[in-house]
């Protein structure tokens, strides 16, 4: 497994905002290997997540490696929360680089079982962070004439997984183009926006949200595994790299783009184990 960004991608001296930054205190999840690649990279980064305490954590631990972090407690489906932690961001450190969307979760079910405020949920947070994070952050990247987005999707997004995603893959197609509207819209402002698109990816989510659907745990990792052309789950640190390159300006030319890090999973038509 790698252990960090791309050595190449340098955001010294840029600031990057992350949504769902809070992660276990042992091992990855997407958004804290996110908040400390991102720091690995040389930015300061502001850690937010429901749950501040895990915020702080992921903070910490960027401290102990000698990055600079400041952490707080923000709620995506509160358009005050999240401008409270755009406002305490900007009293800190007077800009916003970079803003990064991790949070997501699924709401099993078709429309027959989902209940509507399940479904009205699922589009609330999955979708609605999007909405309620760029609002609050977009004013001030067109204030300073440069910024990056970069929203985390799902590939539940582009087609069937197996699993039943009906709110959450609508959700998720809507933040691809979401994405890319806000990225036609601001691209002669100096800002891009870009979708990092995860496929079959080992974090501790899967375990809490997936693996019922199967018989045991190891099940779920062999049939996970089997998923994925490569013949293996990705890891957090994949998704975190390609968000850090996403961010950087070795990918200045680049925005509107919904990529898939998913070991090919995407382009296989049929399961290729």
């Amino acid at each position: 497994m790698s252990d960090g960004p791309l050595s190449a991608c340098s955001l010294a001296g840029k600031t990057v905002l992350v949504f769902g930054a809070g992660g276990p205190e042992e091992g990855w999840n997407n958004g804290k290997a996110a908040a400390v690649a991102y720091a690995r990279a040389g930015a300061r980064v502001f850690c937010t997540d429901v749950e501040g305490e895990l915020a702080r954590r992921t903070a910490q631990n960027i401290a102990k490696e000698g990055g600079q972090a400041l952490a707080a407690a923000a709620d995506v489906t509160s358009s005050d929360s999240v401008a409270g932690a755009v406002h305490a961001m900007l009293e800190a450190w007077g800009r916003i680089d970079v803003l990064h969307n991790n949070v997501g979760a699924t709401h099993m079910g078709g429309p027959v079982e989902l209940t509507e405020a399940a479904f009205n949920a699922s589009l609330n947070l999955n979708l609605g962070s999007v909405y309620r994070t760029a609002k609050a952050v977009l004013p001030h990247m067109i204030e300073q004439g440069s910024g990056v987005v970069i929203n985390i999707s799902s590939l539940a997004s582009l087609g069937w997984t197996g699993y039943p995603y009906f709110a959450y893959s609508a959700a998720k197609a809507a933040v691809n183009q979401a994405t890319v509207a806000i990225a036609m819209q601001h691209a002669r402002q100096g800002i891009r926006a870009n979708c990092v698109i995860p496929g079959a990816i080992d974090t501790p989510l899967i375990y809490a949200q997936i693996a019922r659907q199967y018989s045991s745990v190891e099940d779920m990792i062999a049939a996970r595994n089997r998923m994925v052309p490569m013949g293996h789950m990705g890891d957090p640190w994949d998704i975190a790299n390609a968000s850090v390159f996403l961010a950087s300006d070795m990918a200045k030319f680049i925005t509107g783009v919904c990529l898939p890090v998913d070991g090919g999973q995407s382009c296989a038509l049929v399961p290729l184990g």
